[in-house]
């Protein structure tokens, strides 16, 4: 099997996600279609919070120099050390 992952698109994600709780909602799918649709929906989930917890590492790593904003580049090293206890 191969890993070549495509980018999440946030928007397109949520967009998704969306529709598969509405067509959940509505209670007249198949209980097959209905289990499939909801791990569909934990995967997209997990995909967006993570989408949104980068994009929040990436606001807190705006670092104030004076009057001018300066921005540090975002790691995923970085996200492993920020999250090691002091």
């Amino acid at each position: 099997m191969s890993d070549n992952k495509q980018p999440v698109d946030f928007e397109q994600s949520l967009s998704r996600l969306e529709t598969l709780v509405e067509q959940l909602e509505q209670g007249d799918l198949p209980l097959e279609s209905a289990l499939h649709s909801f791990e569909e929906g934990v995967r997209l989930t997990r995909e967006c919070q993570h989408i949104l917890d980068q994009a929040e590492q990436k606001v807190q790593l705006l670092v104030e120099n004076g009057d001018q904003l300066s921005t540090v580049p975002f790691t995923d090293e970085q996200q492993l050390t920020d999250k090691q206890p002091s």
